[in-house]
C-alpha cells in the first residue's frame, strides 16, 4: 500500500470512530459535532480531549451545546477576534464601571469640602457651645460618609484590577496562540516576520550584532510522498523539538515555512551562530525516526542549515535573503551541512563557482 493509500485509509477510520463516538454519547450528525469528534480522535489538540473527557464524566453525554462552545473556543477560525471583542467590551464596562465611581467619590470630596468651609465660615461668627456642637457633629457625618465612599471605591478598585489581570492573561493567551504554528508548538511566520523586523532595529540601535539561522529538511517531499503526510508531520515535530533543545539563549525560533524553520538570534555573531546551527543539524542527524503505527524505521532526517550576520545597511529582506542563499548553498555542496555567510564556498557560490547536485 503507498503512502497516500495509508493515508487516506488512516482517515477513513478516524472518521468512523468519530461518527462512532457520537452515537455514543448522542451528538447530532451536525459538521461542527463532526469536526470537534474528529479533532479528538486524532488528539491534535489536548484541550479538547481534556474538555470532553470533563463533560463526559460530569453529565455522562456531550450536548450539542458544549460542541458548539468547544468549536468556538478551539477550532473556530474567527475564534481570536471574538475573544479580543469580548474581552476588550468586559474592559470597557470595567472602566465605565470605576468612572462612576470615581465621580461619586469627587461628588462626596467636594460636598465635604464645602461642609469644611462652612464649619470654618460658622466658627468665625459664633463662639455658642451648642451651635460648635453642632458643626462638628454635622462635620464628624460628613467624615463618615467620605470615609464610606472612599472605602467602596478602594473595594470596587481592587475588585476591577483582579479581573482586569485575569482579562489580561486571556489576551496574552490568545495573543500567543495566534502567533504559534500548532503543529510544532514554535512560532510561526507572522511572529518570525514581526521579530525580525524588530530584532534588527534593536541591534542597529544599540550597535550589536544579530545572527539569523534557516533550516531546510532535505528531500522532504520524497519523504513525505514515501511515508505519508502523518510521518512528515512527525518529522517537522522532530526539528522543531530539536531547535528548543539545542538553543537555549534569548531567540526566536520559527516554523515559517513548509519545512523551513528559523532562528534568530540577538547579541550573537556569526561564528557563535554557526555552533548553534551545528549543534541543531547534528542532533536532528543522530536521532532515528521510527512510524509509530508499525515501530518500522525510516532512518534518519537531515536537514541543510544557512547561518547570516547582519550587515551595514541590512533590511529584514535583504538579511533573510542572504540567510536563505547560505541555506540552498548548503544543499548544492552536498545537504546535511551548515553554511555561514562568511564561508569560503558561500563567496564561491556567489560568484557562480560551485555547481549544483542532484
Amino acid at each position: 500500500m503507498t503512502a497516500a493509500a495509508e493515508d487516506l485509509e488512516r482517515s477513513f477510520q478516524i472518521g468512523k470512530r468519530a461518527l462512532e463516538l457520537m452515537k455514543t454519547y448522542g451528538s447530532s450528525a451536525s459538521p461542527r459535532s463532526y469536526e470537534v469528534w474528529y479533532t479528538y480522535v486524532t488528539g491534535a489538540k489536548p484541550a479538547i480531549n481534556d474538555a470532553i473527557k470533563r463533560i463526559a464524566a460530569t453529565g455522562g453525554g456531550v450536548r450539542d451545546a458544549d460542541l458548539d462552545t468547544l468549536f468556538t473556543e478551539h477550532l473556530s477560525e474567527t475564534r481570536f477576534a471574538d475573544e479580543a471583542e469580548k474581552t476588550s467590551a468586559t474592559v470597557i464596562s470595567e472602566i465605565d464601571s470605576v468612572m462612576e465611581m470615581l465621580e461619586m467619590a469627587l461628588g462626596s470630596t467636594a460636598k465635604y469640602g464645602e461642609s469644611l468651609e462652612a464649619f470654618s465660615n460658622d466658627l468665625a461668627v459664633t463662639i455658642d457651645k451648642r451651635r460648635i456642637r453642632e458643626l462638628v457633629s454635622s462635620l464628624v457625618l460628613a467624615t463618615k460618609d467620605v470615609a464610606s465612599t472612599n472605602k467602596t471605591l478602594e473595594a470596587r478598585l481592587r475588585e476591577t484590577r483582579g479581573e482586569i489581570e485575569v482579562l489580561r492573561e486571556t489576551l496574552e493567551a490568545v495573543r500567543l496562540e495566534s502567533l504559534t504554528d500548532p503543529l510544532t508548538g514554535i512560532a510561526n511566520r507572522k511572529h518570525f516576520e514581526e521579530m525580525l523586523v524588530k530584532s534588527i532595529d534593536q541591534a542597529v540601535l544599540e550597535r550589536a550584532p544579530l545572527a539569523l539561522i534557516v533550516i531546510d529538511i532535505d528531500h522532504f517531499k520524497r519523504f513525505n510522498d514515501t511515508f505519508g503526510h502523518l510521518t512528515g508531520d512527525q518529522v517537522l515535530r522532530l526539528v522543531g523539538m530539536t531547535m528548543r533543545e539545542q538553543v537555549k539563549t534569548r531567540a526566536t525560533l520559527a516554523r515559517f515555512g513548509g519545512e523551513e524553520f528559523g532562528i534568530i538570534l540577538p547579541d550573537t555573531t556569526v561564528e557563535t551562530a554557526r555552533g548553534a546551527a551545528e549543534r541543531v543539524r547534528t542532533s536532528v542527524m543522530s536521532r532515528e525516526l521510527v512510524k509509530r503505527s508499525t515501530g518500522e524505521s525510516l532512518g534518519k532526517v537531515t536537514i541543510s542549515v544557512g547561518v547570516a550576520g547582519l550587515r551595514k545597511g541590512d533590511t529584514a529582506v535583504s538579511l533573510l535573503e542572504r540567510a536563505d542563499q547560505c541555506m540552498f548553498t548548503a544543499k548544492r555542496t552536498g545537504r546535511n551541512q551548515t553554511v555561514a555567510d562568511v564561508d569560503p564556498v558561500f563567496a564561491d557560490a556567489m560568484h557562480g563557482e560551485v555547481a549544483e547536485v542532484a
